[in-house]
């Protein structure tokens, strides 16, 4: 059978990071966990579709992965099947959105559900809305889907999981043709009308699933890939020092230095050639390649991109692109003090991020000076400055620099360019 892998979103929401099929998350990029999970449940034929914004990096790193370029990004899913069908003969198709993530159960699932001549589509029961599809089912058959029908409007409690089998691309390509939207809903309004006629059956799941939309997204899928990946494992050259405390599963890189009186408490990951400094604390993260967790700082339930250097900090449940230094006495608020849920604003709209628990977002490039606060949601935009002494409330949205005068914040466009990771490269090794 064969898979088509959709990936041509444009990570708008996504902001401050970029590709989110490419972000990595323990060593594994969410394109890679996909294609994992997809072998693992037998699918070997996999087509990813792209667009202009994101192929080319996709094509580097997976360079034997058949691809197709979305031509139209603005219809959605049904532009990006509109690219991908036509070279594909008139057989069974499964379509995955690579950004819903869920078990190889859900694969398998969908596999037995789709006897010859029967599709299927992947359902989920949920208790609170969720801004996607939702499907109406009867009798175990269903019959439509309605796309973000509003809160209190839902026709069902089941979730449309982007995880369809359909028994024929080429009738679907056909339904395809004939639904143009307004409402970007045209793949679903092509799926209820081939719901009339031929027969998919609704795959009740219960096992994991996360979509990524949001960057703090990736703090509720840590859980799920550290629970994956995270192991008892040293790489080759890695050093321990007899007096740091490793706890519980914790993957450590070749190269890693642990320094005396470090302490990982796993699960936890920590990538090639780190360096995790004299009294520092990594508990339940990730941490990239090439970084330097230093003297003082705790890492707490967060995402740490590669080349991110620290030093007396505290970062907590936060997620953080790759070459970001924070200076002496950063720290992240992770916790409002009425103890409720902490929102984040996204195109000037508040938007409730289901967690109590959340810090910081910061772009590739960013700098922090000393003693930098950041309250919690707020997010920097990639390649930002942010003078030491600044206490920020909300995001940076372009490349700024920001500073304090007189008790006064004083954004203004940043002038300085980040130096590669590789520059830092000389002083690491002299830790």
């Amino acid at each position: 059978m064969k898979v088509i892998l959709l990936l041509g979103g444009r990570s708008k929401r996504f902001w401050p990071l970029r590709e989110k099929s490419l972000f990595p998350v323990c060593g594994v990029t969410l394109l890679e966990h996909q294609l994992n999970a997809l072998s693992r449940a037998g699918f070997k034929d996999v087509t990813i579709v792209g667009g202009a914004h994101n192929l080319s990096a996709i094509r580097s790193q997976f360079p034997k992965l058949q691809a197709v370029k979305q031509e139209d990004l603005d219809l959605g899913m049904q532009g990006a099947l509109l690219s991908a069908l036509p070279k594909i003969k008139d057989k069974p198709v499964l379509i995955i959105s690579g950004n819903d993530v869920t078990d190889s159960s859900a694969f398998q699932a969908l596999k037995n559900a789709a006897t010859k001549g029967r599709g299927a589509v992947l359902a989920k029961k949920v208790k609170r809305y969720f801004p996607g599809g939702y499907l109406t089912v009867k009798a175990g058959r269903v019959r439509s889907v309605v796309e973000k029908p509003g809160e209190g409007k839902e026709p069902s409690d089941l979730i449309n999981i982007v995880a369809h089998i359909h028994p024929s691309a080429s009738k679907l390509l056909a339904e395809l043709r004939k639904h143009r939207s307004e409402r970007d809903d045209g793949y679903e309004r092509a799926l209820t009308a081939l719901a009339q006629d031929t027969e998919y059956r609704a795959v009740p799941y219960n096992g994991f699933w996360q979509p990524v939309k949001y960057p703090w997204h990736l703090l509720d899928l840590l859980p799920h890939f550290l629970e994956t990946y995270a192991k008892r494992f040293k790489g080759g050259k890695a050093t321990i020092h007899r007096t740091a405390v490793i706890e519980g599963k914790v993957t450590i890189g070749s190269g890693v230095r642990v320094l005396p009186h470090a302490t990982i408490v796993g699960p936890a990951t920590i990538g090639d050639n780190t360096i995790i400094g004299t009294n520092a604390l990594v508990r339940g993260s990730s941490v990239g390649r090439g970084s330097v967790i230093g003297y003082g700082t705790e890492i707490k339930g967060s995402i740490l991109g590669d080349g991110v250097w620290t030093h007396m900090a505290y970062i907590g449940d936060s997620v953080v692109g790759s070459n970001v230094a924070f200076g002496g006495g950063c720290t992240t608020g992770n916790f409002r003090l009425d103890e409720s849920e902490i929102a984040s604003v996204v195109d000037g709209e508040k938007i409730p991020t289901g967690r109590t628990k959340f810090g910081a977002v910061l772009g590739e490039g960013v700098r922090l000076g000393i003693q930098v606060g950041i309250n919690p949601g707020v997010k920097i935009c990639g390649g930002s400055f942010i003078a030491g002494g600044v206490y920020l409330e909300e995001d940076v949205r372009q490349e700024s620099f920001v500073s304090m005068k007189n008790g006064m914040l004083i954004t203004r466009p940043n002038k300085f360019s980040t130096k590669p990771a590789e520059n830092r490269e000389k002083y690491q090794k002299t830790l």
